[in-house]
């Protein structure tokens, strides 16, 4: 590792600058809008997500106004480079994540405490009558993949009826939402080949509610023991 990294010196120069990054700290908004990113983008369907409470310390000092999107090309912020002398926090716009609402680059020692749940929400509509209708259809569709036809060296592997029945099922729930998650959450959405019908069910129905009832899971949010950092 040291001789890949150039030496202790250029370890120490590397860690001093992961030290010096600045935290993000978002809207409720804006964590939902990253992490159905994350699953369009960086292929994160298996991840495991969490959503955080940061209560920041009392004294905490914030730069008056806000700042355009500092972040670079991959949204690292240099919390020195916003956060003059002695202050603590700055606003800024946010371009990514719930694009026009405000996030905070802050450093570490400014959090106070953290509360934390792992979303989505293992009970979420268990017992409700559309997911159960969902995986009822799902198991009852075959998951052998469909005939196709078409010259064998530019035909690709037919998707089984299971998937194809998968992909409307996650759309219907898309078009319920805001129009500017949509196409992400249909993305989240997508019913893989050989997928277990009742796990995609509920994980779908959870990810729908992290949007469509922001309340109960905010509430779960607050009833978590707050962890001082």
């Amino acid at each position: 590792m040291r001789r890949m990294m150039g030496g202790e010196q250029r370890i120490a120069a590397w860690a001093a600058r992961q030290r010096g990054k600045a935290l993000h700290v978002g809207t409720y908004e804006a964590a939902v809008h990253n992490m159905l990113r994350r699953i369009r983008d960086q292929a994160d369907q298996r991840s495991q997500f969490y959503l955080y409470w940061d209560r920041l310390k009392s004294f905490v000092v914030v730069r008056e106004g806000w700042l355009v999107d500092p972040g670079n090309f991959v949204g690292d912020v240099v919390h020195d480079e916003v956060c003059p002398p002695d202050v603590d926090v700055a606003r800024y716009l946010n371009y990514h994540e719930d694009p026009g609402g405000l996030s905070l680059a802050l450093g570490r020692n400014a959090i106070a405490s953290v509360q934390r749940i792992a979303v989505p929400l293992p009970d979420t509509r268990r017992d409700d009558g559309c997911v159960r209708d969902a995986i009822a259809a799902l198991e009852g569709a075959s998951d052998t993949a469909v005939p196709a036809t078409g010259k064998p060296a530019l035909r690709m592997r037919p998707p089984s009826a299971r998937a194809v029945l998968g992909r409307p099922l996650g759309a219907s729930l898309a078009d319920r939402l805001p129009v500017n998650l949509r196409n992400q959450f249909r993305s989240a959405a997508v019913f893989a080949e050989r997928e277990d019908p009742e796990r995609w069910a509920r994980r779908t129905s959870g990810l729908f509610d992290l949007i469509d009832d922001p309340t109960s899971m905010l509430a779960a949010l607050d009833q978590q023991d707050p962890r001082e950092v």
